[in-house]
Parts: C-alpha cells; structure tokens; sequence
C-alpha cells in the first residue's frame, strides 16, 4: 500500500492571500518546492482544500480552476507531481459532505491510489485540517503559518496529541524521520 500526503493550499504551500481569485496573489513559501521534492521520494502528494470563496460567489469555479492549473504547472516546472487536486467548493453552512474535516476525498484517494491512511499524513494551518486526520485515522500536522498562528491555542488545546510545527518545512523534516 502507498503512504500519502494531503497538503492543504492557501496557508501551508501558497501564502494565504485571502479569497484568492487570480495568478498573481498565488505566492509559494519559499521552501515549498524543497520541501515536496524531498517528500515524493516516499509519498504520494495531493492537495485538498477548502474553497469557501466560490460558494459565496467571491470568486468563480473558473477562477479557481485557474488557481489550481497555475500551482499544478509551478510544480510540475520544479519535478514535483501532484497526484489529485480535491476542492470542496461549498461554504460552510452548506454542510456538504466533501468539506473538511469530513474525510469524503481522503477516502476517493484512498481506494484510488490504494493508499495506507494510518501511515499517511494530513498538513494545514486550520483546526479542520488537523481534525479531518483524526476523522481518517490519519497523522495530522498542524502548521503555524496561514492561519496557524491565529488558531494555535485552540488546536493546542483541543488537539493535544496532534504534531505542531512553525511550517512545511519542519513539518517536512519531522516526517522524514520518522
């Protein structure tokens, strides 16, 4: 079975400029290409993310789409493959069921790619984030970047067993040598 990684966007691989509608405010951290070429070496990488802007008609699903080819062809420019971009595009009063922490598309992955959930890993900078590895059964990491810092005493005290680290760079460090 594969080991994965579900990457959050906006807040863990790309600064978290807001409801992000267009290429020019996608701004990758520094250490993010780094970070995934060392990580695909073991993993299989995905991107999952909440997209709350399209359902409040703040940006379109074309946009988006336009957000995610952009990042996907940044990253393919730098040998870093991304196996699946899954989006929930609703928000959150919808209560729709590919929403985050709802596990609905770490479980189309997992059947998908054959993938061992237990030793795969979760990354983000929100409390769904952390809670959608525990609703998996996955491992989850916290970043304090994005809005981590913002959410830091309520994922530390809510989630006191659950990995935190300053960003993808340490969280990529911490599982390397695991």
């Amino acid at each position: 079975m594969n080991q994965a990684i579900f990457l959050d966007r906006d807040g863990t691989l790309i600064k978290d400029n807001g409801y992000i509608g267009q290429i020019k405010e996608v701004e990758f951290y520094s250490f993010t290409f780094d970070c995934l070429k060392m990580l695909q070496g073991k993993y299989l990488l995905f991107i999952i993310t909440n997209q709350a802007g399209v359902g409040k008609g703040l940006i379109t699903l074309d946009e988006m789409h336009e957000i995610h080819r952009h990042v996907l062809t940044k990253l393919t420019e730098q040998q870093i493959k991304i196996r699946e971009i899954y989006f929930c595009p609703h928000a959150k009063e919808d209560n729709c069921r590919c929403r985050k922490p709802n596990p609905y598309f770490l479980n189309i992955a997992k059947e998908k790619y054959q993938l061992d959930i237990q030793n795969s890993y979760v990354i983000g900078d929100h409390p769904s984030d952390v809670e959608l590895a525990i609703n998996a059964k996955a491992n989850g990491i916290y970043l304090l970047t994005g809005h981590g810092q913002k959410h830091y005493q309520e994922v530390k005290n809510h989630f006191p067993y659950v990995k935190i680290t300053r960003n993808l760079k340490s969280a990529s460090d911490h599982i390397l040598k695991q």
